[in-house]
Order: C-alpha cells, then structure tokens, then sequence
C-alpha cells in the first residue's frame, strides 16, 4: 500500500454515528407486556417528542398527507456488547432457534427496531415544537427514535409475502375477567386499552403457569393477573412505583 493508499484508508468513514432525534411517550414504564409488533393494538396512544435541536415545523412540512409512518428506534433495555447468530423466538417456546436475521428479536448486532404506526395528528407546541399523535406504537416510554419515514403502500404493503415461521402461529385472544372493583382503579380513558392488552395474552411465550401472579405496569398502574388455559383474571391493581 503506498502512501496515497494509506491517506485514503484513514480518512475512510468508520461507521455512521446515530443520533436520537425524538423519544416516545406511551403507557409502558417498563417492557413487559408491550405488544411483540406494531399495529397489533390499534387503540395504544403514544406521543413523538422531538429533541431540541430538531423542533422546526419545516421538518414535518407535507408529513400530515401521510396514514402510517415508519419508525426506526433502539431497543434501549436490549444494547449489549455481544451478539449470537442465533435466538430464541418466544413465540416458538423458547426452544427452538431461528437465525437472528429471520427474527426481529432485540437481541442483534445493532438494537435496532422498526415499526409501523398510524399518524393521528401533527400537534404544534410552542414548548416542544411538533409532537406527533401516533397510534399501534410497540415501544416503552422514553424509547429514542433514530428516524421517521412515510410509509408508502404502493412500495411497503406486500399481503401475498410469506411470514415465515410466523405464518404458523395462531393468535388467540384471550377471555378477561376483570372484576368491577378493580377495573374501577384503573383512569376510565385507559379501561378499553387494558383489556385489549391483556386480551393479546402479554406473557412471554414459553410461560404457561397458571399459578403464576404477573404484573403489568400501564400508565400510573399496576396490574397484577393470572393465566389458566384461555382465561386472564385480574387479580389486584395498585399504583405503579416508578
């Protein structure tokens, strides 16, 4: 390698360095419960608050002729130093393993994921500048956001493709009971919501102990609930200690 050779290799980029441009808001505090992909829960609300720097309304201009947009985000309680080729789906047990690039785990070389949500309204703010209404987002409150995209049915809808493995999986809801005590501590806006997300069964795949109490954190709340067969019983809520 001569010396130009040599000029070329140091001044070559060595990676794009990412930015967050904006965070979500939703009803998560923490991961558990959250739907595995996006839009399966059309009724969540979420907020993207942009970061200061990028609070300009010409950012978003024409962004409002838009249904559904694509967000690219980092699985922030996933980032690790160290990788596997391999990983365990949830959906499949937790036994059986599938390449990492087959999969949308948050287990990858790079914690990146990416979701499809609906556009409600563009909301401009003086103190936060545009803040997008979004609805179907899969993500905890405070997630970073690395870029917004349009998404473009003529281009991004594909209904023939096939699903992989996914194709497999029958999505069953599941029946609630939610005794009338409880539900009545849970904000009247949210009651819809939660019982949607329980319905969508939020255990992890592998787990099928009825006997074990989980607890789900929406909101300012705690829902603690059992599972047996294809019934969910909310067994008591409290408020969630952040």
């Amino acid at each position: 390698m001569d010396c130009a050779d040599n000029q070329k290799e140091k001044g070559k980029p060595q990676g794009l360095t990412m930015k967050v441009i904006a965070r979500i808001r939703t009803d998560f505090p923490t991961k558990f419960g959250i739907p595995h992909q996006s839009c399966r829960i059309n009724s969540l609300k979420a907020q993207i608050v942009f970061e200061p720097e990028y609070r300009f309304a010409e950012a978003v201009r024409g962004l409002e002729e838009y249904t559904y947009l694509w967000v690219i985000w980092e699985f922030s309680q996933s980032v690790r130093d160290t990788w596997s080729p391999t990983v365990r789906p949830p959906k499949l047990g937790g036994n059986i393993r599938k390449g990492v690039f087959a999969t949308r785990s948050p287990f990858r070389p790079n914690a990146l994921g990416l979701s499809s949500v609906k556009l409600e309204r563009i909301e401009m703010t003086k103190e936060l500048g545009p803040v997008l209404h979004v609805t179907g987002a899969d993500m905890m409150d405070g997630t970073p956001i690395y870029d917004i995209k349009p998404y473009l049915p003529y281009v991004d809808s594909h209904p023939e493709a096939a699903g992989g493995f996914t194709d497999g999986i029958v999505y069953e809801k599941l029946k609630v009971i939610f005794p009338k005590e409880l539900l009545l501590k849970i904000p009247k806006e949210h009651r819809e919501v939660i019982n949607e997300v329980l319905a969508s069964d939020p255990r992890p795949g592998y787990h099928r102990d009825p006997q074990r109490i989980y607890g789900l954190a929406f909101g300012e709340k705690d829902v603690r609930f059992r599972v047996e067969e294809n019934v969910l019983t909310v067994c008591e809520v409290t408020d969630f200690e952040r």
